[in-house]
């Protein structure tokens, strides 16, 4: 016998990540077996062989009992027992649940790990109530083993002993099983039940309840809903035909039998989910009660299972002697005996060659599934290449070679071995199978989608008009179907009956036009985008230029000083919305020739133009906002003011006489250009004196229109009945407290032109008298006579008049007089510095230095601080402001 692990005897929950360096428990040899006669505590730390393989019971039950403090507990202890084909993970199930350390099966070589029944005390700590106390555990040797081959006279008795004895049979079956009449021992529940019924369940009024508690392992597809009704309809199937004793033969299975359901995950694919569900399905042993209306199958997924009506009422100490005289009328009952000698021999032999030619099969499929498991859990699906040729070999040889070594045997036996053998096989191919379709599926679609959109970028590189969207997505399509149909046929196993993928097909090619949808929607919403830039810039332009001409343009507003000006100012609005039009049809245009090329339905092009046009609208009202923004909008009113001011109708700028009609130029200048802020606050067309046709313009939203169309859309009132704005407020430029806000500031600034040019008239009226001159010529006639007739004189005279006219003609009269000002200032200030230098050089001076500081003060710092030197002017003559120098070189 072997000692128990170190693994083992920590106490901790096993865990799912397998271990190279130490072969797993085998045969529970760390457990204290039938024969060893009494034991010490220590061996009978993990538990005790009930029954071994060779139908002993084991005298020294009752001593494992009164160890783990059973005994005492009177009647408050549960049994539970596994039941299920052998290597199908019982053992492994057991030792998550209840903590115990039930051998399990090597890794590296599939055989028996169970013989005989084996029981242990749950292991799992109990706190709050969380579990139920003293639950008895019972690992039953496994059914349809290679070591038994044929004899399943133990399988037989081992079952019946488990289901007559516990409250609780675990029934652990894979899902690919459920359906399968042997697979998920359904033949053998019905020997068993039958001998049950026979031996135990004769009379219904008091006979104790059981629960029979399927575990449905590796759930992956099937709802557990449909697993239910499959195991359901057998069981009730298989009870039908049961022989039933005198007096029971209208019995149901409802009446002794109470079923629940669970599912796990895949413990190797999905390991951490596998010990979520198995940590909640531990949850559910532990006492409860079930009320009179909950009768049947109990279908919480948290209800308890230990209830009152399935246990035996056997207290702890007599359970020994109990559970031996069970068997004993188990093993003296003669129903259990075995089918033919003959076709025993077949089965054996048929299941022994199954497993040898699986070796070879497993070395070569085990590699490609762990490739595409390891894909899936990375979230990358790959497409593993060669995997039909792999798969096609694997399934031939193992057919191949069981054909050659069990042919042989008996003929029915080895029809359904060999059918079953080709399920086994054929299972694991189709999900190899499934799963490269898969990978193919999600790698195509996103090579596909990667395909269009590099097409697109290097078309829009060369220009906007240079590639055709529709053409892209067409070729691209047929490239990606052929190069899925070429990677799914190459997956293809001859002679399978599920190698078909034209399902498949139809699904890629629907999600290919899926795709293909939303790159053509992203490159229309791309499109829209261009051409609603392009329609705000060409606003921007034809917008601005007609404010512009409001203006004169002479103020540097941008307004055509020297361009045409319109005939009349009133046809603004008309000009501005005959512009507005003229572009949106030209950007219509572009929008469906480019939308064409995408091969856009219909509907998506009316869509797109209504949304076009309803941007545009607000692109407009936007421009309008811009162009009478406060700054904008006084000065192109002050430009419109003077142009009728103070230039004349031809274009001449007025010289201002004290005789012309001021007062009446300037009115009507003003009353004209106040006339334009009314226009300007209402966009109105002055051949109908009221708003655009905008609801008809833009026209009713389109059928197909959704949501998501509208959802970036600003509300225009007089088209959107539920924004309950007017057409007349959309249309409204400036309220009326900002028309008479700019109406008084353009008074005002009027004003003060109006006053600047009475001023220059007033002043052109300040002129020398007539007789002045006569007067001056009289009295200087005599030096007048001088000059002329000195030749120096004149010459000096004619050289003082051109010099004059050149300074008069370049304008430096103002600069010379500053720097014959700033000349003398310093010629004073020189002078007083040699004047001070002179007093310093005495000791009278330097008294007379030292009192005229004391009494001027501060007064000397403010002099020095404008004290004006030659080279303190600029190229004007002037002084130049304080900080100009520190400002000019930053």
């Amino acid at each position: 016998m072997t000692t128990a692990s170190p693994a083992n005897r920590s106490g901790r929950r096993p865990s799912l990540k397998p271990n190279p360096t130490a072969p797993s428990i085998m045969m529970n040899g760390h457990f204290a077996s039938v024969g060893d006669g009494p034991a010490s505590r220590e061996q009978y730390q993990h538990g005790i062989q009930v029954i071994d393989e060779d139908k002993n019971f084991n005298p020294n039950l009752s001593t494992y009992l009164n160890l783990e403090s059973v005994i005492p507990a009177g009647f408050n202890y549960h049994l539970i027992s596994v039941f299920g084909s052998q290597s199908t993970g019982k053992s492994t199930l057991l030792n998550f649940l209840f903590g115990t350390h039930f051998g399990v099966m090597s890794e590296q070589e599939r055989r028996q790990t169970t013989k005989g029944i084996w029981m242990s005390k749950n292991k799992r700590a109990v706190a709050n109530g969380a579990m139920a106390d003293n639950i008895l555990v019972m690992d039953v040797e496994g059914t349809d083993g290679r070591e038994r081959g044929e004899d399943q006279d133990f399988e037989r008795k081992a079952a019946l002993f488990a289901l007559a004895t516990s409250e609780v049979l675990i029934v652990n079956v894979w899902e690919h099983q459920v359906g399968l009449y042997q697979g998920a021992n359904m033949g053998l529940l019905k020997t068993v039940f039958e001998v049950n019924l026979q031996l135990f369940l004769k009379d219904r009024k008091t006979t104790t309840r059981s629960l029979l508690f399927f575990v449905i392992r590796d759930h992956l597809a099937t709802p557990l809903a449909n697993l239910r009704a499959t195991l359901l309809q057998d069981l009730s199937r298989i009870w039908s035909t049961l022989s039933k004793p005198q007096g029971l033969e209208n019995s149901k299975i409802d009446d002794y039998f109470d079923f629940a359901f669970a599912a796990l995950p895949h413990k190797l694919l999905q390991p951490e989910k596998f010990e979520v569900e198995v940590e909640k399905l531990g949850g559910r042993f532990r006492e409860g009660y079930k009320g009179p209306r909950k009768v049947g199958l109990i279908e919480e997924e948290s209800a308890p299972v230990f209830l009152p009506e399935y246990h035996r009422r056997i207290p702890a100490d007599g359970f020994p002697h109990y559970a031996e005289g069970i068997w004993d009328q188990i093993v003296n009952n003669k129903d259990l005996d075995l089918p033919t000698q003959q076709e025993l021999l077949a089965q054996f032999r048929c299941d022994e060659i199954s497993r040898e030619v699986m070796v070879s099969f497993d070395e070569a499929i085990t590699p490609q599934e762990e490739k595409q498991a390891e894909g899936v859990r990375a979230g990358k699906p790959a497409v593993i290449p060669e995997l039909g040729e792999v798969m096609n070999k694997a399934r031939s040889d193992v057919v191949t070679n069981f054909e050659r070594e069990a042919s042989r045997y008996h003929k029915g036996v080895y029809t359904r071995k060999r059918a079953e053998l080709e399920t086994s096989v054929d299972l694991r191919l189709k999900a190899l199978f499934q799963g490269q379709i898969s990978a193919v599926h999600k790698s195509g679609v996103h090579d596909f989608s990667e395909a269009v959109s590099t097409a697109v970028k290097a078309g829009q590189k060369q220009g906007a008009a240079s590639y055709d969207f529709a053409q892209i997505v067409e070729s691209e399509k047929k490239k990606s179907l052929a190069r899925f149909e070429s990677q799914v046929q190459a997956a293809i196993v001859e002679s399978a009956p599920w190698s078909s993928y034209q399902q498949e097909l139809k699904l890629y090619q629907k999600e290919l036009d899926t795709v293909s949808s939303r790159l053509r929607k992203d490159e229309m919403r791309r499109l829209a985008n261009r051409v609603e830039r392009w329609v705000r810039s060409r606003l921007g332009e034809s917008v601005g230029l007609e404010f512009n001409r409001i203006g004169s343009g002479r103020s540097g507003s941008g307004a055509p000083a020297d361009g045409e000006k319109p005939a009349t100012e009133k046809d603004l609005w008309d000009r501005i919305w005959n512009v507005f039009t003229e572009t949106v049809a030209q950007a219509e245009a572009r929008f469906t020739e480019r939308a064409r090329s995408f091969d856009a339905s219909p509907d998506e092009v009316e869509v797109g133009l209504w949304r076009l046009r309803r941007k545009s609208w607000v692109a407009l009202k936007d421009q309008i906002a811009e162009e009478v923004m406060e700054g904008n909008l006084l000065l192109k009113l002050r430009e419109n003011f003077e142009d009728k001011f103070r230039y004349d109708a031809t274009g001449v700028p007025r010289i201002w006489r004290p005789t012309d009609d001021i007062e009446g130029i300037y009115t009507t200048s003003r009353e004209s250009t106040l006339k334009l802020l009314p226009l300007l606050s209402r966009f109105k067309l002055s051949r109908t004196s009221a708003p655009p046709p905008l609801d008809a313009w833009i026209g009713s939203p389109p059928s197909s229109v959704s949501s998501a169309d509208e959802e970036d859309l600003v509300a225009i009132g007089g088209v959107d009945e539920e924004e309950g704005k007017s057409l007349e407020e959309e249309t409204t430029v400036l309220s009326d407290a900002k028309l008479q806000d700019y109406g008084v500031r353009f008074k005002k600034m009027a004003d003060g032109v109006y006053v600047e040019a009475k001023r220059s008239a007033i002043g052109a009226v300040a002129q020398v008298p007539l007789y002045f001159y006569g007067l001056l010529l009289a009295l200087g006639w005599n030096e007048i006579v001088t000059v002329l007739r000195n030749p120096v004189y004149f010459i000096f005279l004619v050289f003082l008049g051109v010099a004059a006219y050149v300074t008069y003609t370049l304008n430096l009269w103002g600069p010379m007089l500053r720097m014959a000002n700033a000349a003398s200032s310093q010629a004073v200030e020189i002078g007083k510095e040699r004047l001070r230098e002179f007093l310093e050089s005495s000791d009278t001076g330097r008294q007379a230095i030292s009192m005229s500081g004391h009494s001027e003060g501060g007064r000397s710092s403010y002099r020095d601080s404008d004290r004006i030197n030659l080279d303190t002017l600029d190229s004007s003559g002037k002084k130049p402001a304080q900080g100009s120098t520190d400002d000019d070189e930053i």
